[in-house]
Parts: C-alpha cells; sequence; structure tokens
C-alpha cells in the first residue's frame, strides 16, 4: 500500500478523500482517540493503519514533504472551507450486504486487477500498480478501509477505472462486506480507540 493507493491522482480525486483543502481543516478533535489531533497526528495514523508500517517524526524529511505537498494543494481552499468532493458519497444498501453475492461481484469485476487472491499487481521495481485487498501487504484490521461504509462509498465511486460507475449501492455493499472480511494485519493497539465512546457500528473491533 501506498498513500495514493486510497487517496487517488495524487491526493486531487474528489470522493476519494482528496489532501485538497486538507491544510485548513485541522487540528480537529476524533473520537477516535478523544482528542484534538494535529495534521502530522492524522497522517501518522494512516501510515500505522492504512499502510500498516510505522510512525514518521514530525520532523524528517518526509513528514515535511507531506506537509508541503499537502499545503501546496490547499493553497487555493480558504481555511475552514469544504470542496465538493471531499471524503467519500453516502450510499445505502436496499437489503443486508451478502458475502456471497459479493464473492461474485468481486470475481466478475474486481479480480481483474486486485487478482484472485487479493494481492493486487505491481510493477517491476515493486512499485503498486493496484493495492493488495487483503493478505500481509493490504491495510490493518484498524484502518478507514477496514469499516464496511467506508469500503462500500470508496468502491462504489472510484472503482472500474476508465468506466463510469457500474457498481449499484447493493454491489458495492457486498463486495466491500467480502473484502474487508478477508484475513489482513491486526493492529495491537485497537483497544485504545474510542476511549469516550462514539465507536462506528461498521468498526471491526
Amino acid at each position: 500500500m501506498n498513500c495514493t493507493s486510497c487517496h487517488l491522482n495524487g491526493g486531487r480525486q474528489p470522493n476519494a478523500a482528496p489532501w485538497v483543502g486538507i491544510w485548513g481543516a485541522f487540528p480537529g478533535y476524533r473520537a477516535r482517540n478523544a482528542r484534538i489531533n494535529s495534521l502530522q497526528d492524522r497522517i501518522n495514523d494512516c501510515f500505522e493503519r492504512s499502510l500498516n508500517g510505522k510512525t514518521l517524526p514530525y520532523d524528517s524529511n518526509e513528514m515535511l514533504a507531506i506537509l508541503a505537498y499537502m499545503h501546496w494543494l490547499s493553497k487555493d481552499v480558504p481555511t475552514g472551507v469544504d470542496i465538493e468532493g471531499r471524503g467519500f458519497i453516502r450510499i445505502t444498501a436496499p437489503q443486508p450486504p451478502d458475502m456471497e453475492r459479493g464473492k461474485k461481484v468481486y470475481a466478475d469485476k474486481c479480480a481483474i486487477c486486485h487478482q484472485p487472491d487479493g494481492q493486487g499487481q505491481y510493477g517491476p521495481n515493486s512499485e503498486v500498480i493496484f493495492p493488495a485487498l487483503w493478505g500481509d501487504k493490504s491495510f490493518n484490521i484498524a484502518a478507514g478501509m477496514a469499516r464496511l461504509n467506508t469500503a462500500a462509498a470508496f468502491t462504489k465511486a472510484n472503482s472500474l477505472l476508465g468506466k463510469a460507475i457500474t457498481l449499484t449501492d447493493q454491489e458495492a455493499f457486498d463486495v466491500a462486506l467480502y473484502f474487508t472480511r478477508q484475513p489482513r494485519p491486526d493492529f495491537v493497539k485497537k483497544l485504545q480507540d474510542w476511549p469516550k465512546g462514539k465507536k462506528p457500528k461498521d468498526a471491526r473491533y
């Protein structure tokens, strides 16, 4: 996984959690850790969860480069203003999501890119072409994408690259249920999440 596995088109894609305008959205309170988070905190949260990796020192060249890029993307967005397409779309499933239906949707429409075993595709220098959706190289159980609603919304808006949206809301939920429930890394600090409540209903733990 890398940052643009979810934040598509260099963090500029609407409805794929774009970074445009994010500079003016932090600091901000998060119920997940029940405290005010800086943008550095939020970046490191992704490193630990979505990338299943380690945090960056705040003064590291890598952290400063990420911050500089996000600042540049946000330069024309007033502080506190939400751009169109920030975050993810909101969809609902007409019926309860179903694993078997999701398995079929995955085989028919997703496996060609993410592979039948969900392990993704990589280039000659191990660069990510299509990210793994489960297994050791995928996001861990505490990532936002491990939540059903988030995964379904992202899949609905951003799957099947180069084509018009062809998944129904129901198909998006079915296939999201299928791939989010596959084996993936654990997160040892997961029991520290939501210390003051407000845990989402679709959290994996």
